[in-house]
């Protein structure tokens, strides 16, 4: 079918851009993920600016182009032409050997350039043109140029090729989206009746997405946060022209509870992909990413559209699912989901998906200019997880072990680094020292270095486990996040331990304090997104530092449950302090042997540190031998953290002890008898330290509660937490004992829940 043909009858295009037809229709051979360094989106941009800066006048830069195949309508900007020669030219910017780029890379990129050279060939009328691929090196500036002559007839038919190759694929996209559309309008819940408070979350998310508007729910657990979020979200997408909803949370927990909602919601033909990551995924860890190495590698892009076709077919592509589509076609599960992410209408996966520098769901957002909807789970959380994604630290232990062995060529790199880090230590006058800002020096080394290891490794690509590529990848994120560094963040010197007489070369720490800014750019790409959680009061606190917009919705649901379902108490006789512990232990670990004899079952209990935990659980054993116990240990793996929550049985007695703000804190459900209490020792308040001291001080600065927003808040957020795992439904009843006197201060009495009625 000609390019440009075009009736009465022609129904309305569907709009493509160059860069997707070409991704999806262009790339042929193994999947190549040796290591290849790519410059920031910031240095492609200026890279860009430079080549098109040298051309002779008449040059015409970013030249908006589009050309009709049948129902297709493709459309993008070429980098640049010169209407003299004719020539057009792809610019692409790199870092080493141009010769290194992978063949699929390249592919990718001459499909481009054809088919924005059909396009002006189509619309100038032109029977030739010359194409010209433009490689850049941002590092030494030089271009490396390879120019091919094209007719018109050549460029078309490569053109109508691909574009025949996508047409199939995107007509059958839009009939699934009318189908889906269809079914989401008709959605029913999938139970007989709303839970209390589950029907007043539901009406107040289908309002924000409805409206395109954000929204702060703060609902008590076991309502039925997730199902309420995800059926209203769904239900307002069809009228909204929502094209995906990603369904974030913070841990695995949380993620299987959306699936299994979503199973329950049965919508078909919705897509629904779990994206897990990368090591969860891999079938070959020990191998590495290229044909060369994996099998899964080898041949992907050969393999992966029907790949494709067959995983949008089966729709339901959690992580098992997903494994069998892939193996089913040779093809690496985690690449093939990667894929998937562009096909699927929910996504279900982890908060650094959409909010971390490199998160392939924000990027595909962005270059797509997708509508999406955000449903984020347990929102209190994405705080602390922020600030970590925005934060970075380079250790003098991993530069000294890859210095110790380093290759000949990249001694003097080596030197000129360690040489700045030694300039820093003599600098370094405390244990911990705060600088006023980023040591340029420092930085300028730094990036000098990162990018002569870049070029190393690019040409010695096979070397892909070895510890230099870690160690880039740390200079590479550090240098990230030093990008953005400014006055939400602060940079700090910690001197490590050392033997005596070795020279003590400083940590240097990029730490983020306010993510707020940083997060304000994914919120204003999305069209609506609804962040619950049962801890999101204040609510001020909780919309500051996570950089929501002012107009941003806000909801209270009220408990559903009686007080009289949860008696809690405060211990007014038991200080938690760190000078008092020693003296109030006994106290402490009679309380719970009292409260278990009254009413035995099982019980949590929660402490502020491991060594706190270990002290209370070796005084309860030597005072209450009969109390059956287990505890929380450092670094439990999932197995291990699988077999502490089934000690908890309906007919089982005894107390697990874990400690606050982890695995055990949030995001598991003990209903019935399976959990009767919660002993609470502590407030939750972060550690002060210097470097929580300096954070007190920015947020007093930034938002005039610096105490509160540092230490208090986020400290009685953990708390109802995991007072939360008690009661989880309708039936339960139980007890929450809070074992320290400052539970009975009005400041803090005022951040409990009110049903808690004490």
């Amino acid at each position: 079918m000609p390019a440009s043909f075009l009736s009465d009858e022609t129904p309305a295009p569907t709009p493509v851009a160059v860069r997707v037809l070409c991704a999806f229709a262009a790339k042929t051979g193994d999947l190549d993920l040796r290591f290849t360094p790519s410059p920031s989106a910031q240095d492609g941009i200026q890279g860009h600016a430079t080549v098109t800066a040298r051309r002779k006048a008449g040059y015409q830069r970013e030249v908006r182009l589009s050309a009709r195949f049948g129902e297709l309508l493709v459309q993008g900007r070429a980098d640049g032409f010169d209407a003299t020669t004719p020539r057009l030219e792809e610019i692409k910017t790199h870092r080493g050997d141009a010769d290194r780029i992978p063949d699929n890379h390249r592919a990718l990129h001459w499909a481009q350039a054809r088919v924005y050279a059909w396009m002006l060939c189509e619309q100038l009328g032109l029977q030739r043109i010359e194409v010209a691929l433009v490689y850049f090196n941002i590092d030494t500036a030089q271009e490396t140029v390879l120019p091919v002559w094209h007719s018109a007839v050549e460029l078309k038919a490569f053109f109508e090729t691909l574009c025949a190759r996508y047409a199939g694929w995107a007509r059958a996209e839009g009939l699934h989206r009318v189908a889906r559309d269809a079914a989401l309008q008709s959605l029913g819940f999938p139970f007989e009746a709303f839970r209390p408070g589950q029907r007043e979350m539901a009406a107040a998310v289908y309002r924000a997405h409805g409206a395109g508007r954000h929204l702060l729910a703060q609902a008590p657990t076991g309502i039925g946060k997730t199902m309420a979020a995800l059926f209203a979200a769904l239900r307002a997408a069809p009228e909204q022209g929502t094209h995906k909803l990603f369904y974030l949370t913070a841990k695995t927990p949380g993620r299987q509870l959306a699936l299994h909602a979503l199973q329950r919601l049965q919508v078909r033909p919705l897509r629904v992909l779990e994206l897990v990551a990368r090591e969860k995924a891999c079938e070959h860890l020990d191998k590495a990413c290229h044909g060369d190495a994996c099998p899964l590698a080898r041949g992907f892009y050969d393999r992966l559209p029907q790949a494709r076709e067959d995983a949008a077919q089966a729709g339901w592509l959690d992580k098992p699912a997903l494994r069998a589509v892939a193996l089913q076609h040779g093809v690496c599960p985690y690449y093939l989901g990667q894929d998937m992410l562009h096909w699927s209408d929910v996504v279900v996966g982890d908060f650094n998906h959409f909010f971390d520098l490199s998160a392939g769901a924000w990027a595909l957002t962005l270059n797509q200019e997708l509508r999406v909807g955000l449903l984020v789970d347990e929102a209190h959380n994405l705080i602390e997880r922020a600030r970590l994604m925005y934060s970075a630290e380079l250790h003098p232990a991993s530069f000294q072990a890859v210095r110790k062995t380093t290759p000949a060529a990249l001694k003097k790199s080596m030197d000129r680094l360690h040489r700045q880090w030694s300039a820093l230590a003599r600098s370094q006058l405390q244990d911990h020292e705060i600088l006023h800002e980023l040591p340029g020096a420092f930085i300028d080394a730094l990036q000098r270095h990162g990018g002569e290891l870049s070029d190393h490794l690019a040409n010695e690509r096979d070397d892909v486990h070895g510890d230099l590529q870690a160690w880039l990848f740390e200079v590479l994120h550090f240098l990230r996040v030093a990008e953005v560094f400014a006055d939400h963040s602060m940079v700090d010197l910690t001197r490590p331990q050392a033997a005596p007489g070795r020279a003590r070369h400083p940590v240097l720490n990029i730490r983020n304090l306010d993510p707020g800014p940083l997060l304000k750019p994914r919120w204003e790409a999305a069209h609506s997104a609804t962040l619950f959680s049962a801890t999101l009061r204040p609510m001020d606190y909780v919309s500051q530092l996570l950089g929501l917009p002012d107009d941003t919705a806000r909801l209270e649901v009220p408990s559903p449950f009686d007080p009289s379902q949860l008696r809690v108490r405060v211990t007014p006789d038991i200080s938690t302090r760190y000078n008092d512990r020693d003296e109030s232990l006994n106290r402490l670990v009679d309380v719970m042997a009292t409260q278990f004899a009254e009413r035995p079952g099982n019980y949590l209990a929660f402490f502020s540190s491991f060594e706190y935990l270990r002290q209370a659980f070796d005084r309860l054993q030597e005072h209450h031998p009969a109390i059956p116990v287990w505890a929380q240990s450092r670094g439990m793996n999932e197995p291990e953290r699988d077999a502490f929550v089934a000690r908890f049985t309906d007919e089982g007695q005894g107390i697990g002890f874990a400690v606050l703000g982890g695995a055990f804190g949030e995001g598991i459900d003990l209903p019935g008898r399976r959990l009767i209490g919660a002993f609470i020792a502590t407030l939750g308040l972060p550690q002060v330290n210097p470097v929580n001291e300096h954070l007190r001080q920015r947020l007093q600065t930034r938002f005039g509660q610096g105490y509160d927003y540092a230490y208090l808040f986020p400290g009685l957020q953990k708390v109802v937490q995991a007072a939360g795992r008690v009661i989880r439904g309708p039936q339960d009843e139980g007890v929450v004992v809070l074992m320290d006197d400052r539970f009975n201060r009005a400041e803090v009495r005022r951040l409990l829940p009110p049903w808690w009625g004490i």
